[in-house]
């Protein structure tokens, strides 16, 4: 393959990693500027992107997210996989961007910003599990030959990663509903009670983020790899 269509298909894969990166530095920047003290472990992502609850720091959550969604859309419209997880990832990232820019007087619909990210949530993580799966078995086939099984053995295991803070952060909430129904929604008094971290919905919550973060840029330079191969 000539070097400048392979450098151009590495190039071509960077709006994942930009997206990532604008996501965490308005973040980032949304709880230094968080009117009281933030928490992570205790504080939920929702408390950044309010005018009431961060009015010095909103902006910047929501333009992280805003701009992450724009750009993991770019992505995903490059990427060459199955339809299916493209459409998931497309849908996602767009639902994604939405839920950070529509102003609450477009969505009428009652919680409407909280169903834009759940359906933002499902389309990313659905789209970003299938086309991990399909790269990673690609890319350890070109390494192990024959072994077609140990391959998808190998790329269960890392997407069955990706499921676990999810899997956990339900584990914790059903917890709480069962055995403490007297807790209040996750706080910083959860932390003043000494309840512990494991069992915070926001503390898996910011871990989910990280490890789809991690995952996109993984799955983006790892497509690049392939497409460059």
């Amino acid at each position: 393959m000539p070097r400048h269509k392979t450098i151009l298909q590495r190039v071509a894969y960077a709006p994942a990693a930009l997206g990532v990166l604008l996501f965490w530095v308005g973040i980032v920047m949304a709880a230094q500027r968080y009117p009281s003290e933030y928490d992570w472990r205790y504080m939920t992502v929702s408390r950044l992107l309010g005018a009431d609850d961060d009015p010095a720091g909103y902006l910047w959550a929501r333009a992280g997210i805003a701009l992450c969604g724009l750009f993991g859309f770019v992505w995903a419209t490059l990427l060459a996989q199955r339809r299916g997880a493209i459409r998931a990832l497309q849908v996602g990232y767009f639902f994604m961007a939405c839920a950070a820019m529509l102003p609450e007087s477009l969505l009428r619909v009652p919680k409407g910003h909280e169903m834009l990210a759940i359906l933002a949530f499902v389309g990313i993580w659905c789209g970003i599990v299938s086309v991990m799966f399909q790269s990673i078995v690609q890319a350890l086939l070109r390494r192990m030959r024959s072994a077609t099984g140990r391959a998808r053995l190998y790329a269960a295991a890392l997407v069955l990663a990706a499921m676990l803070p999810i899997a956990l952060a339900g584990a914790a909430q059903a917890y709480v509903y069962l055995e403490v129904p007297d807790l209040p929604w996750v706080s910083l008094a959860w932390r003043a009670r000494g309840v512990p971290v494991f069992i915070s919905f926001a503390f898996w919550e910011w871990i989910t983020c990280l490890v789809l973060s991690a995952y996109m840029v993984a799955l983006a330079v790892t497509t690049a790899r392939l497409k460059a191969a």
